[in-house]
């Protein structure tokens, strides 16, 4: 029942996966609650990431996928099982929100510069660094900005920048581009695969949205319904950069109805009405009530 952070040159390598990954989840389990009111939300679940691997997970709403990433980030701790993180520092990782994360009441620069200020980053490096993300961001004019002043796309970039400038070996991506629009969305996925490659980042990568797995991911991992388990690992047959071509071709289309086979059981499983069901269902983004569900 631990999180453990291991030093990237000890420990052997597992039997067929060649180096170590950099991520391993064995058995892996969440469970809030005692008793009687215990909600088992997660697993047993195993899962391994490898270094500089894009790896996307997609799930009904509800399966445990936001609170798997918590355990990685060790903002929460399993109930049952083992994950450990393999990495060269003591803060390997670097989590981004849905909801931005960023704090109203400071600058773009001062928000970029947070983690590193709380790191003990010296003050000039700090800024210089700081600065750099927010340029390679587009946002080096707005650096003394605030929050309140930008659009939402632009909050969503202080955010990979403020995750990005701590250098974090692991990017933990919770849904960060669901509340933008479509055109904004793919401009940002574009950007972040750039960054990550060039950067030989790990990241995984929740989300609700097919298409969006398909993009990004090296690979796809399906989760079923609560308590969330492994069901599938699918490799997207498509060389990069996925450009909208290739989004718009009949193989896309194809693996996409693939991956929602595997998943259309799963969602309706977790669906209203069904047992210990929430009251929505969320795909691809958009939460729908039981009526408007039933007849999209």
């Amino acid at each position: 029942m631990t999180v453990q952070a291991s030093s990237e040159a000890g420990g052997p390598a597992l039997a067929g996966l060649g180096p170590r990954p950099k991520i391993r989840a064995v058995g892996t389990e969440r469970v809030f609650g005692r008793g009687a009111k215990a909600v088992h939300a997660l697993g047993p679940l195993d899962l391994t990431v490898g270094d500089g691997e894009f790896v996307c997970v997609v799930g009904p709403s509800g399966c445990g996928k936001s609170t798997f990433l918590r355990i990685v980030a060790g903002l929460v701790r399993p109930t049952g099982g083992t994950v450990e993180v393999r990495a060269g520092s003591p803060n390997p990782a670097a989590m981004i929100f849905q909801d931005y994360g960023i704090y109203p009441w400071k600058t773009v620069e001062a928000n970029v510069r947070f983690g590193l200020d709380v790191r003990g980053v010296p003050r000039k490096e700090a800024r210089e660094r700081a600065r750099m993300w927010l340029e390679r961001m587009g946002l080096g004019e707005f650096a003394y900005a605030y929050p309140r002043q930008l659009s939402g796309g632009m909050r969503q970039r202080v955010s990979i920048a403020r995750a990005l400038a701590v250098e974090p070996e692991i990017l933990l991506m919770d849904e960060p581009f669901a509340a933008l629009d479509a055109q904004l969305r793919t401009i940002l996925q574009d950007e972040l695969l750039a960054i990550c490659q060039a950067e030989r980042r790990t990241v995984l990568f929740v989300t609700h949205s097919l298409e969006e797995a398909i993009v990004l991911g090296d690979r796809v991992v399906v989760m079923s319904a609560r308590p969330g388990r492994i069901l599938a690992e699918r490799v997207p047959p498509f060389p990069r950069p996925r450009s909208a071509e290739v989004r718009e071709s009949a193989e896309f289309a194809a693996f996409r109805g693939e991956l929602w086979t595997l998943l259309r059981g799963e969602v309706e499983t977790g669906a209203p009405g069904a047992p210990g069901a929430a009251t929505t269902t969320a795909w691809d983004g958009v939460a729908r009530p039981p009526a408007a569900a039933k007849g999209a």
